[in-house]
C-alpha cells in the first residue's frame, strides 16, 4: 500500500490559506499601530480663500507617503497662483551620497515638458509669418521625406505634428540615447527617409517624440539658428528661466540633481531628440511658463506670444476625429484630464508630463482659475508618485482658491450586475492588440478573463455597459492593480474599427486597444521565428533589450523586452504585407511600426526602429 504524500493538494491549499490569514492579520495590526504616525493633518472645517497653510501641511505629509511607497530619492514641487509662487519646496535628496537636499531651485531633466516650449517657439514663428499651421510641412522643411502606403492621404502639416496626429512613429530608437555625444537631432530626418508613416495624418491621436523633433528641425530651418539657441534666446531668457537650459546630457550646474534607479545613483544617458525632451529646469523655472499662461502670453514687459495665439494653443484641435473618442488635445498641450482628476467646474485642465531614463515630471495649468502645479523627481520609480502628488496638490489648491469642496463622490446607486450577459461575453471574446500588448479575452462559464503580460485578469461588471479588471493571486488574494484597477472598459465600433475603450472615473474615453483577427502568414516569416539581438548598437544606451518573433494561435507575434525600472515584455501581433515587410496591427501608439527584412554581411537580417537585428536562436 502506497503511503499518502504529506503534500496533498488540499493540505497545501489549507496551509496557504492559514499563511494568508496570518499575513492579513499582521498587516491590520501594523496599520493600527502606525496609524497615529501616518495620519494626515486634520482638515479645517472652513476654508479661507487664499490661505494655503493647510495645503502645505497636508501635501508635505502626502509627499512623504508617496516617496516612501515608490522609493523616490528626491522631488521638488511648486504651487502657482496667477503671478505668485505661493509654495515651492524640495523633499529628499538631489545628491544623497553628498547629503545635498532637493530644493525648490534644484534642476531636473523635465523630459517631454520640453514639447511645450517647442510648440510655443513654433507659434512665435507663425506670428512672424515664417510658418503656417496648415501648409504642407515640406514647404518649410523640404528635406523631410518618408515612405507611405497611403497615397491619397493629405500632406502632413505643422498642426498634425503639434497635436500628435501626424502618423509618424513614436520614436527612432537607434541613436536616441547615447553613452557619448549623440548625433544631432536633425539626423532623425535621414532615418525617416527609410521609414514608413504609420497611418494617414489626422486619423487618430498617436503620441510621437519624432513628430516634435521634426518640429525642432523646422524651427531651426526657418529661424536660421540652432533649435537650442532659438529657444534660449526667444523663450528661456525672456521668461526669466535663469537656471534652465537645453542640453543633450546632464548639465554641469551645481544645482543639477543626480539620477537614481531603485535608490542607487545612476548616470543618465544623453538624449539626441532635444526638441522632444532636452530641457533641464527647476520648478521655479517652470513656474515662469505658468505665469506667462495666466497673463495671456506675457511675462513682465516681455510678450512671448499674442493672447489669441495662446488661446489657440489651449483650445481643442481634434474635434471631428471619431477615433479620438473623448480625448482632447491642443497645440502642444494635453487637454483631457490625466485619469480621474475629480475637478468639476474648473474649466480647462491643460497639462503635460515628462520622463527620461531616471527623471519624471508633471505640469498642470488651470487657465480659468489661474492655478498651476509643477512636480519634478530624480527617480526612475517615481512616475505614479509624481502624477498622484501633482493631482492631489491641484485638487486641494482649487478648494482654497475657489471655495469649492472636492468631496468624495457618492457611491453609485446603480448596482452592477453580478454576471455578464451571454451577449456581452460573446462580444468581448477574442484577441486584442492593446497598450499593454497582445491580449486574449476568453470565457470560463459566464466569466471573462483577459490574458495579458503574463497575467490572467478577470473582467468584472462595473455597470450595465462597462467592465473593470480584477486580479487574484493564486485565485485567492485580491491584488490592488493601482490606476489600472480604476479603469472602466467598454466596446465601441468607430469608422469600421472594433475598439476597446477605457476611462478612469469621470475622465473621457480613449482607445486602449483594437480587436483583431488572424490573417495568412507567408512561409518566409514562419522560417524567421526566433530570438534576435541588436548588432548596430554602437554607443547607444537602449532600453530595448531583446526581440523575438513567434507564432501564437495563428498570429505572427513580435515580442520586445524593455529594461525600465522593471523588466517589461510587450507582445503585439504583426500583419505581414509581403514576404519581407510586416507591421504592428491596431491603433494604439506604436501600431503600424514596421519590421522588415534586409541583406547585410551576406545574410538575412531584420530592421526595426532603426536597429539591425541578427537571429541568435530559432523557435
Amino acid at each position: 500500500m502506497r503511503e499518502e504524500s504529506p503534500y496533498h493538494p488540499l493540505l497545501v491549499q489549507e496551509a496557504m490559506m492559514k499563511r494568508s490569514r496570518r499575513w492579513i492579520w499582521l498587516s491590520c495590526v501594523f496599520v493600527l499601530l502606525t496609524g497615529c504616525i501616518s495620519s494626515p493633518p486634520p482638515k479645517p472645517e472652513t476654508t479661507i480663500p487664499g490661505d494655503y497653510a493647510y495645503t502645505k501641511d497636508y501635501i508635505r505629509w502626502f509627499v512623504q507617503q508617496q516617496m516612501k511607497k515608490h522609493d523616490v530619492t528626491g522631488l521638488s514641487l511648486a504651487l502657482i497662483d496667477d503671478q505668485r509662487v505661493v509654495w515651492a519646496e524640495g523633499f529628499g535628496y538631489a545628491d544623497k551620497a553628498n547629503n545635498i537636499p532637493a530644493k525648490a531651485g534644484t534642476i531636473y531633466r523635465v523630459g517631454s515638458i520640453t514639447k511645450l516650449f517647442t510648440a510655443t517657439a513654433a507659434m512665435q514663428l507663425i506670428e512672424r509669418g515664417l510658418f503656417d499651421l496648415d501648409q504642407p510641412l515640406q514647404t518649410y522643411l523640404p528635406e523631410f521625406t518618408i515612405k507611405t502606403r497611403f497615397p491619397e492621404a493629405a500632406p502632413m502639416t505643422l498642426r498634425h505634428l503639434l497635436t500628435h496626429h501626424s502618423g509618424l512613429p513614436p520614436d527612432v530608437l537607434r541613436g536616441m540615447w547615447s553613452s557619448r555625444s549623440p548625433a544631432s537631432y536633425v539626423s532623425v530626418l535621414d532615418d525617416l527617409k527609410e521609414t514608413y508613416v504609420l497611418r494617414p495624418p489626422n486619423e487618430i491621436f498617436s503620441y510621437s517624440n519624432v513628430g516634435l523633433t521634426v518640429v525642432g528641425a523646422a524651427i531651426e530651418r526657418v529661424s536660421g539658428e540652432p533649435y537650442a539657441n532659438y529657444v534660449t534666446r526667444a523663450l528661456l531668457q525672456p521668461l526669466g528661466m535663469t537656471s534652465a537650459s537645453i542640453d543633450t546630457g546632464v548639465a554641469a550646474s551645481p544645482l543639477m540633481s543626480r539620477g537614481y534607479r531603485k535608490g542607487k545613483v545612476t548616470d543618465e544617458p544623453m538624449l539626441r531628440d532635444l526638441p522632444a525632451g532636452g530641457l533641464n529646469a527647476s520648478v521655479l523655472d517652470l513656474a515662469r511658463l505658468l505665469h506667462m499662461v495666466f497673463a495671456k502670453g506675457q511675462v513682465g514687459e516681455h510678450r512671448i506670444v499674442k493672447a489669441d495665439t495662446l488661446a489657440m494653443m489651449l483650445r481643442q484641435q481634434n474635434d471631428g476625429i471619431p477615433l479620438d473618442l473623448d480625448f482632447h488635445v491642443g497645440l502642444g498641450w494635453m487637454l483631457s484630464s490625466l485619469g480621474d482628476m475629480g475637478l468639476p467646474n474648473v474649466g480647462t485642465v491643460a497639462h503635460h508630463g515628462g520622463a527620461t531614463w531616471l527623471f519624471h515630471s508633471q505640469l498642470f495649468a488651470l487657465p480659468e482659475q489661474q492655478l498651476g502645479v509643477v512636480v519634478l523627481s530624480n527617480s526612475s520609480t517615481s512616475p505614479e508618485a509624481v502624477n498622484t502628488i501633482a493631482k492631489e496638490l491641484l485638487k486641494v489648491a482649487v478648494e482654497v482658491k475657489t471655495g469649492m469642496r472636492n468631496e468624495e463622490p457618492k457611491p453609485s446607486v446603480e448596482q452592477p450586475p453580478e454576471r455578464l450577459s451571454l451577449d456581452q461575453v460573446a462580444e468581448y471574446e477574442g484577441w486584442y492588440n492593446t497598450m499593454a500588448g497582445l491580449a486574449k479575452v476568453s470565457r470560463s462559464g459566464t466569466d471573462l478573463y483577459a490574458d495579458v503580460m503574463g497575467k490572467s485578469l478577470r473582467l468584472v461588471p462595473r455597470n450595465e455597459r462597462e467592465l473593470g479588471l480584477e486580479y487574484r493571486l493564486l485565485g485567492l488574494l485580491r491584488i490592488d492593480l493601482g490606476e489600472l484597477g480604476r479603469v472602466h472598459l467598454s466596446r465601441a465600433t468607430v469608422a469600421g474599427h472594433d475598439l476597446l475603450a477605457g476611462r478612469d472615473g469621470s475622465s473621457g474615453r480613449m482607445v486602449v486597444g483594437e480587436k483583431i483577427s488572424t490573417r495568412p502568414i507567408p512561409p518566409e516569416w514562419l522560417r524567421r521565428l526566433g530570438t534576435y539581438e541588436i548588432v548596430n548598437l554602437a554607443d547607444d544606451t537602449t532600453f530595448l533589450d531583446r526581440i523575438r518573433l513567434s507564432h501564437r494561435d495563428g498570429f505572427l507575434v513580435l515580442m520586445r523586452r524593455y529594461i525600465t525600472p522593471e523588466t517589461v515584455e510587450l507582445t503585439h501581433a504583426l500583419a505581414p504585407w509581403s514576404a519581407t515587410e510586416a507591421t504592428v496591427v491596431g491603433l494604439e501608439s506604436g501600431a503600424g511600426e514596421m519590421i522588415e527584412v534586409i541583406q547585410e554581411s551576406g545574410e538575412e537580417r531584420l530592421r526595426y526602429a532603426g536597429y539591425v537585428l541578427k537571429r541568435t536562436s530559432t523557435e
